[in-house]
C-alpha cells in the first residue's frame, strides 16, 4: 500500500489566497437611504415653479420613505407575485388574490401620505402638482402598487357625477386608511377603486363591448343593474369597488360594481385567471366574468364614455408621472454608478463619451417632468375654473401620454448599459424598471391612440389649438431656434391631407416643443442650450449630444447624492 503525505498549506498562505479572490474593490456603495426629494434639485425647481412649494416638507417626508424603506419593500413586494384563491377547500367561491405583506405596507404608506386623495382634500393652487410629485417619489421605489393608487385617485371625479354613490364611497376613498380586509364597504375604514373597461373583441373600441346591463328596477342615474359579461383586463381585482362600462338599453353606460352586495353578500364577480405579465409584478391583473353582479349607474344612461372620461384623463396623467418616475430612477442609477466606478484609469463618469451619455439622459428625464407637473398644474387651474388651462390639460395629457412613455424603455435601457452587466442582473433595480417601463405606453390608450386623440381635440375643441399656440409661444418668444421649430410645427398642423398618417410625427414634434418651450422660459440656460441642441439638431439615440455643452453642469444637476 502506498501511503501519501498529506500536503500541509501554511495557515497565512490559505488566508492570503482567500484576501486575494475575495477582495470586493471597485464597486459603487448602495443607493439607498437616500431622501429622493431633498436629494433631487430638479424635482424641486419643478414643483416650486408650478406652485407646490407649499409641500416641501411633506414631499421631504415621503422621499425619504421613498428611497429607503419603500425601496426595501419594493424588492419584496415583487419577488413574490400575487396568488388567485379561486375556491376554499370545501369547493366554495372565493375570488380573492392573496399578496405579499409587502405589497399591503407599502399600499398604506402611499394612502397615510394623501398619494391618492390630497387634491380632493386639499384643493388649490399646486395641489395636484404636490401630489404628482408625491407619486413621482412612489413610483421610483415601487411602480406597481400605482395601478390601484391611480384608480382610486382618478375615480374621484367620475364618482362625483353621482351624488348619492359619492355620499357613500368617497368618505372611504379619502380617508387616508387602507383597509385590505375583505369586508363589504360600510363594515371598512377605507376603500380603494379599480377599473373595468377592456374586453377581448373591443380593446381600445370600449363603443364595441358586450357587457349587457338589466335594470332591476328603475332605469338611468343612479339606479341598480345586473350585469352580464367579461373584461379582459380587470385592473387591482382586490379594490373594493370598480368603474365599469356596460351596454345598457340607451347604449354604453358607466356602472360602479362593488365587491359585495347591498345586503352584505359577495357580488358575482368570478376571477378567471391571473394575467402573467411582462412586468408589474406586485399587483395582480384579471380576467373576471359577471354573472348577474349587481351594480349602480354612474351618469347618464348611454353616456359612458363621457362619464369615464375624466377619469382617464386623470390615468393618462398618472402614466406620464409614472414613466417620468422610471426615467429618473434609472438615471440616478446610471450616475450613481458611473460617480463610483473606474475604468480605463479614470472613474466612468470623468470619460467624455459617458457624459454625454448622461447628460443626455439627464435632459430627457428633466423634460419629461416638467412637462407632467406642468399638466398638473393645469388640471389646478382647470379645477379652479380656468378654460384655457382645462383646454391645454386635454390635449396636453394624450401629447404628454404618447411621447413621455413612448421615450422610456429606451431611456431605461441606456441606463442599463451605463451599468454593463450588473444592470442586467436581477439583484439591481434595473431589470424591474425595464419589465415596467413599456406599461404605461399601452395602458390607458397606446400610442395610436393618443396620437388620434391629439388630432381630434385640434379638430373638435375650439381651445385646443389656442391654447398649445400660446403654450409654445411663451417659449419660442425666448428661443430663435425653437420660434424657427414652432412656425414649422404651425404649417404642418395646418395641413390635414393625410394627418392620420402623419400623426405620430406630428405629435412628437408637438411634445418635444413643449418641453422645449418650458426648459426654456424655466430652466437653467445650460440645460435648455443642451435640450435644443439635442433634440432639434443631433440624432435621436441618447448620448449624440454636440460639443460645447456643459456637460459637467447638466450631471451634477440630476445628481442624487448619498
Amino acid at each position: 500500500m502506498i501511503h501519501c503525505r498529506p500536503v500541509l498549506l501554511k495557515k497565512h498562505t490559505m488566508r492570503n489566497a482567500q484576501d486575494l479572490t475575495h477582495a470586493v474593490t471597485n464597486q459603487p456603495p448602495e443607493f439607498i437611504d437616500i431622501n429622493l426629494f431633498d436629494g433631487d434639485s430638479v424635482l424641486r425647481h419643478w414643483v416650486d415653479s408650478f406652485g407646490g412649494d407649499w409641500g416641501a416638507e411633506r414631499l421631504g417626508t415621503y422621499g425619504e420613505l421613498a428611497g429607503g424603506r419603500l425601496m426595501e419593500l419594493g424588492f419584496q413586494a415583487n419577488a413574490q407575485r400575487p396568488v388567485l384563491r379561486s375556491h376554499d377547500r370545501f369547493g366554495h367561491r372565493m375570488d380573492q388574490v392573496e399578496f405579499h405583506p409587502a405589497y399591503h405596507e407599502i399600499m398604506a404608506t402611499a394612502i397615510a401620505h394623501g398619494v391618492p386623495s390630497l387634491p380632493w382634500n386639499e384643493p388649490g393652487e399646486g395641489a395636484q402638482v404636490v401630489r404628482a410629485a408625491l407619486m413621482y417619489l412612489h413610483g421610483q421605489a415601487e411602480a406597481a402598487t400605482c395601478c390601484p393608487l391611480t384608480m382610486t385617485y382618478a375615480s374621484v371625479p367620475a364618482l362625483r357625477n353621482q351624488p348619492e354613490v359619492a355620499e357613500q364611497w368617497l368618505p372611504k376613498i379619502l380617508s387616508g386608511e387602507y383597509d385590505s380586509r375583505f369586508l363589504p364597504i360600510a363594515e371598512k375604514s377605507g376603500a380603494t377603486i379599480g377599473m373595468g373597461m377592456t374586453e377581448k373583441q373591443g380593446g381600445s373600441d370600449v363603443r364595441s363591448n358586450a357587457t349587457a346591463a338589466t335594470a332591476i328596477g328603475g332605469e338611468g342615474a343612479g339606479e341598480a343593474y345586473t350585469l352580464v359579461g367579461h373584461k379582459w383586463f380587470f385592473s387591482a381585482p382586490m379594490c373594493d369597488a370598480f368603474l365599469v362600462l356596460a351596454q345598457a338599453e340607451r347604449g354604453l353606460s358607466c356602472f360602479l360594481v362593488p365587491r359585495f352586495r347591498p345586503d352584505g353578500s359577495q357580488n358575482a364577480i368570478r376571477i378567471q385567471r391571473l394575467k402573467d405579465k411582462l412586468g408589474d409584478h406586485a399587483n395582480a391583473s384579471s380576467e373576471v366574468e359577471f354573472y348577474d353582479a349587481w351594480g349602480v349607474m354612474v351618469g347618464p344612461e348611454g353616456r359612458g364614455v363621457p362619464t369615464i372620461i375624466e377619469m382617464v384623463m386623470h390615468t393618462r396623467l398618472d402614466c406620464m408621472i409614472g414613466s417620468s418616475a422610471l426615467m429618473r430612477q434609472a438615471l440616478s442609477q446610471a450616475i450613481h454608478h458611473a460617480s463610483h466606478r473606474e475604468a480605463f484609469g479614470r472613474t466612468i463618469v470623468d470619460q467624455p463619451l459617458m457624459q454625454n451619455v448622461l447628460a443626455d439622459l439627464a435632459l430627457e428625464s428633466e423634460a419629461a417632468i416638467a412637462m407632467t407637473l406642468r399638466l398638473a398644474s393645469a388640471l389646478d387651474a382647470a379645477g379652479q375654473g380656468d378654460e384655457e388651462e382645462a383646454a391645454l390639460a386635454r390635449i396636453m395629457t394624450a401629447i404628454g401620454k404618447y411621447w413621455i412613455c413612448k421615450r422610456t424603455p429606451m431611456m431605461v435601457n441606456e441606463a442599463q448599459e451605463c451599468l454593463g452587466g450588473a444592470g442586467y442582473v436581477e439583484e439591481s433595480i434595473l431589470p424591474r424598471l425595464y419589465r415596467q417601463a413599456p406599461l404605461n405606453s399601452i395602458w390607458e390608450g397606446s400610442g395610436n391612440i393618443q396620437c388620434l386623440d391629439v388630432l381630434r381635440a385640434l379638430a373638435r375643441e375650439a381651445g385646443a389649438l389656442p391654447a398649445i399656440t400660446r403654450e409654445l409661444g411663451i417659449g419660442a418668444a425666448e428661443s430663435p431656434a425653437l420660434a424657427e421649430r414652432v412656425e414649422a410645427l404651425g404649417e404642418a398642423l395646418k395641413d390635414t391631407q393625410g394627418a392620420e398618417l402623419r400623426a405620430r410625427s406630428l405629435v412628437e414634434e408637438l411634445a418635444v416643443c413643449l418641453q422645449a418651450s418650458l426648459l426654456v422660459r424655466s430652466a437653467p440656460q445650460f440645460v435648455a442650450d443642451a435640450f435644443l441642441a439635442g433634440r432639434f439638431e443631433s440624432g435621436r439615440v441618447f448620448g449624440t449630444l454636440p460639443t460645447g455643452l456643459n456637460f459637467e453642469a447638466i450631471i451634477d444637476r440630476a445628481r442624487v447624492p448619498l
